[in-house]
């Protein structure tokens, strides 16, 4: 004869008949929780050596500006003055056309940045010859000085002899003052700085477009699709993860851009290149310590508000897609 046995009569039990000997006991329990808890503290070690990198370099020095910006400070004494520095700040004329002048250029360098990086790399994926070789041309103008480049520029822009206006005299047409005209020098200074940084976004660009898988590609052959729709339903979708990271590198270094407008115009004619950055340098120049690191503070919270946001939306986006 059979004995039937339902699920509930059934238990698990040990070298002894002992009911639930296959289960850890709490002392086994508590033992293992302490193993996980001490290998989880000895894995945030490993920060240790970052954090104390990224304190050194970037905590303390903003804190001590934060500080900073409320006094007024030479290099051998300070006197704390509270808001003034950002008062005074707020109040110079060059700080209204500096602001605007960041924003335009930012969104200028950053859009252009953006259109011809991909436009580059769609090409420099395609099945042209020297790839190799004008992929090289495209990025070195990033290896290039930003200062060196501001000088050259600057040489080729002039309105009498420079390269610029001697190829355009050859077809009659009279070249502008780049770099004088005050409706103009942002403006020009913007392109030279397209020129500098696209290779960048390019490189970019392509790492993203290559990282998609052929098969892809070849279901829209199959399907009688042509260059244009591979570009709308798959290279432009698919590379957001690198259009993301272009944005937002092309943006903070535009709003933080110095070196290239301070070398080919030094913020002029007047006011008119004039960014937040040379209005900050500006201020060093004159002495005014307290006031231009209100300024950088203010350039700080700036790109801050800007980028953050940016950066949490392109993430949600990401894990969207």
């Amino acid at each position: 004869m059979v004995t039937s046995v339902t699920p509930s009569q059934t238990r698990t039990t040990g070298p002894r008949g002992d009911a639930g000997a296959g289960r850890p006991t709490r002392k086994q329990a508590r033992s293992g929780g302490a193993r996980n808890l001490r290998a989880r503290t000895y894995s945030y070690w490993f920060y240790a050596p970052a954090a104390v990198i990224y304190g050194l370099i970037f905590l303390v020095p903003t804190v001590i500006a934060f500080y900073y910006s409320l006094t007024r400070w030479t290099l051998f004494d300070s006197e704390f003055i509270g808001l003034d520095n950002f008062r005074q700040f707020f109040s110079e004329q060059s700080l209204v056309s500096g602001l605007k002048n960041t924003l335009i250029y930012a969104v200028l360098t950053s859009g252009l940045k953006v259109v011809l990086g991909m436009l580059f790399a769609v090409l420099l994926t395609g099945p042209i010859r020297s790839r190799g070789l004008l992929r090289s041309v495209v990025f070195f103008p990033v290896l290039v000085s930003t200062v060196a480049v501001g000088i050259t520029f600057s040489v080729l822009l002039q309105p009498d002899f420079g390269l610029v206006a001697t190829v355009l005299s050859k077809v009659g047409i009279t070249s502008p003052d780049w770099l004088g005209d005050p409706s103009l020098a942002l403006l020009s200074v913007a392109l030279v700085d397209v020129w500098k940084g696209v290779g960048l976004a390019t490189l970019i660009y392509i790492a993203g477009i290559l990282a998609i898988p052929k098969d892809y590609y070849e279901a829209v052959d199959v399907d009688g699709g042509n260059a244009w729709t591979k570009f709308r339903n798959i290279t432009l979708p698919l590379a957001r993860p690198a259009t993301f990271t272009v944005i937002l590198l092309s943006l903070i270094g535009g709003l933080r851009s110095f070196d290239l407008i301070w070398t080919m115009t030094g913020g002029g004619p007047g006011f008119s290149s004039d960014v937040i950055a040379s209005v900050i340098y500006k201020q060093y120049q004159a002495g005014f310590y307290g006031l231009a690191t209100a300024g950088n503070v203010v350039l700080f919270v700036m790109v801050s508000l800007i980028i953050f946001p940016l950066f949490r939306y392109f993430n949600s986006k990401e894990v969207e897609s």
